[in-house]
């Protein structure tokens, strides 16, 4: 197999050669289609997350095709199609598994953090933490829904049932969780960085009923406030946006501080909580609705080879939508 491997954050990723893995009791061995590469994966790269498992292949929006199984999987046969997300084990005996909210697992396992991901023609994955993806015919598409609709879905049940929802950084997630938005007919309040006129075009033409900078005010107070840009300084701007009762919610697995902010924002019973990880449940009740929202991806697909090149135009901002990694896609250009 082919990989790409961290070896020590702040550096480029490196390929490496390695033998085709044989999966443990419970896992599965899944040949990669496709990868989104998230935000999080630079925050790994980058070592904005302390005690990656090194070295490590990052990756984890993984669509492949499972190839073995190891003893004691049912449900999941070579051949099938699943999705493999961040969460990739939990404990399953810890107070918060115990109460239905494995996503704060004491001592969780995260997919291309804690273990190998899917920057790689090969994956080994706990069976019970991968979804069957029947019905998904385009598994480039599917990549970005392993996480950025994942945690967008979660995102949006945290930011309760309001009617204008602005969606701060317009990147895979805001561009998935807008579709979502408009199919249950609820407004979308799209903000970028000042100038990105790229990004607020296409939020318009996924149907947003207001595209600005992320500090203007829309114009009219917003239900809740998503926010995706791992920005501190957005979390005021959001609470001025957002009207009496509102919600701010963090969407992101990190971000930077948070500055002060007068109590007068925050105040009208206005709200600021975080999204942490996702639960099974979260995601096969988001996989059973996804293809009902007709959501349409923008992707911008490069090899795995290219996956430092992939990090540096997410990096800059250089794409709308979400970079895709595909095992082959070099060889099947030149072909």
């Amino acid at each position: 197999m082919e990989a790409m491997v961290l070896t020590r954050p702040g550096r480029p990723l490196v390929l490496e050669h390695r033998p085709v893995p044989e999966p443990g009791d419970g896992e599965i061995r899944v040949r990669v289609e496709a990868c989104a590469v998230c935000r999080t994966d630079l925050h790994v790269v980058d070592g904005d997350l302390p005690h990656p498992a090194l070295p490590l292949v990052p990756g984890h929006e993984i669509v492949g095709i499972v190839e073995a199984i190891g003893r004691g999987v049912h449900g999941l046969a070579p051949g099938r199609r699943v999705g493999i997300p961040w969460l990739g084990h939990t404990c399953g005996h810890c107070a918060y598994c115990d109460d239905g909210r494995e996503n704060l697992c004491d001592t969780p396992v995260f997919t291309g953090y804690g273990r190998d991901g899917g920057f790689a023609t090969h994956v080994v994955a706990d069976a019970a933490f991968s979804f069957p993806l029947d019905g998904f015919d385009d598994p480039v598409a599917a990549a970005p829904l392993m996480c950025a609709g994942l945690i967008g879905w979660r995102s949006l049940k945290a930011a309760g049932p309001g009617r204008r929802i602005g969606l701060y950084g317009f990147g895979a997630a805001a561009h998935i969780l807008a579709q979502v938005l408009r199919h249950q007919g609820r407004e979308v309040y799209a903000f970028t960085r000042a100038g990105d006129t790229a990004a607020q075009t296409l939020a318009l033409s996924l149907g947003a009923a207001w595209a600005g900078a992320s500090e203007d005010l829309p114009p009219e107070p917003l239900d809740a406030a998503i926010l995706f840009a791992p920005v501190g300084e957005l979390v005021p701007l959001a609470l001025k946006a957002v009207a009496k009762g509102g919600r701010v919610v963090c969407g992101g697995i990190h971000m930077s501080d948070i500055p002060s902010f007068p109590y007068r924002i925050l105040w009208e019973e206005r709200s600021i909580v975080s999204v942490a990880n996702l639960t099974r449940a979260d995601a096969t009740e988001f996989l059973s609705l996804a293809p009902s929202f007709g959501i349409e991806m923008t992707t911008t697909i490069y090899p795995l080879e290219q996956a430092n090149a992939a990090l540096d135009d997410l990096r800059a901002g250089r794409f709308q939508g979400a970079a895709v990694l595909v095992p082959g896609a070099a060889e099947a250009a030149k072909s």
